[in-house]
This record gives structure tokens, C-alpha cells and sequence, in this order.
């Protein structure tokens, strides 16, 4: 399958993605490009996904009908310390996807607002249930 790494994902993560043709944006000449204008890019070249960190590309395209697959890897961080342990679930995720699919590999983070860890905070008052 041939995948493209957004610019936000570490180009050395690409070796790690076994079994695929992967390149990232830069080896194209693509980085900076609107991510309308890089998924109508990827359509033409004959990609089929792309593999990015921004959890905001849902709701800026429309994944659905781009007619490429996008999987958004959550992290932490967009480090590759924090993206390499989320390749095996990455490499399922290839294995079940179609054009136009949105694919979420990785931790869900919690809603803002929402406490962390923090004991009595969860929508009770003390002692009440």
C-alpha cells in the first residue's frame, strides 16, 4: 500500500512501517501544502493513505469523500519515542481500511474540561452517589 507521513509526523517513523511503500511530504516536495490541496496531491499520485498526528483534519476536510484513507496516530506528542509503540495497532489499521475511512490509532484524549486523576471530582458531591 502506498502512504504518505503528514510533515507533523517524524519522517524516520516510515521505517517502521514495514510491508508498505511510505513517504513522507518532504520526499515529495509537498511540505506546507493546505490539507485539501495535499489529499487532491495524494489522489492523483495514487496514494492511498496518509498518516498524520493533526486530530483536526476530520473536521477541516471531508475525509469521506477525498477518496483517501486517513489514520491520525494520538499521541502524547508527535515525538517518534511517543508514535513508535502505536505502529503495531498503525499496521492493523492498514490491513482493515478503506478510501475514505478516518482511522483514530492510539490513547483518546480526554475531553477538555474533564479532571484528570483527581479523586472527588467526578460530578458528585462528597459522600453522594
Amino acid at each position: 500500500m502506498h502512504l504518505l507521513l503528514d510533515e507533523c509526523v517524524p519522517r524516520p517513523l516510515k521505517r517502521d512501517i514495514v510491508g508498505h511503500v511510505v513517504e513522507h511530504v518532504t520526499d515529495r516536495g509537498w511540505a506546507g501544502k493546505e490539507n485539501g490541496e495535499l489529499l487532491a496531491l495524494m489522489v492523483r499520485e495514487g496514494f492511498a493513505g496518509l498518516v498524520t498526528v493533526d486530530q483536526n483534519l476530520e473536521f477541516q476536510q471531508n475525509v469521506q469523500a477525498s477518496g483517501i484513507a486517513v489514520i491520525v496516530l494520538v499521541a502524547q506528542a508527535n515525538r517518534l519515542k511517543e508514535l513508535r509503540p502505536l505502529v503495531p495497532a498503525l499496521l492493523q489499521a492498514l490491513e482493515r481500511f478503506a478510501p475514505g475511512d478516518l482511522i483514530r490509532v492510539g490513547a483518546q484524549p480526554k475531553p477538555k474540561g474533564q479532571a484528570r486523576g483527581v479523586p472527588g471530582r467526578g460530578g458528585h458531591a462528597k459522600g453522594t452517589k
